[in-house]
């Protein structure tokens, strides 16, 4: 009997649904305080999940959910980078 492979599932802080863990962009804040989007999942920092969707980057913007997951404040340029940076990569 073949083992089924689990699939790693994590939570939009945008729109609070559950998905698979490849279907969503992670924000890194990393050990320098710098926060980014990780396309490759692999940066070292904390890390905060959203849906490859504009809408729930300014959901998670209005409600202050990266602040919150990151515990510490987010900088209005930092948000427009995040939307210019989505946007570029999934167009």
């Amino acid at each position: 009997m073949q083992k089924v492979k689990k699939i790693p599932q994590r939570q939009c802080v945008g729109c609070r649904t559950m998905r698979d863990k490849k279907e969503l962009i992670r924000v890194v804040k990393s050990p320098e305080g710098n926060i980014s989007m990780d396309f490759s999942g692999r940066s070292p920092g904390r890390g905060a999940y959203l849906c490859p969707d504009p809408a729930c980057l300014a959901r998670a913007r209005k409600s202050r959910a990266l602040e919150r997951a990151f515990e510490t404040a987010i900088p209005e340029p930092v948000y427009d980078a995040l939307e210019k940076e989505m946007e570029a990569h999934h167009g």
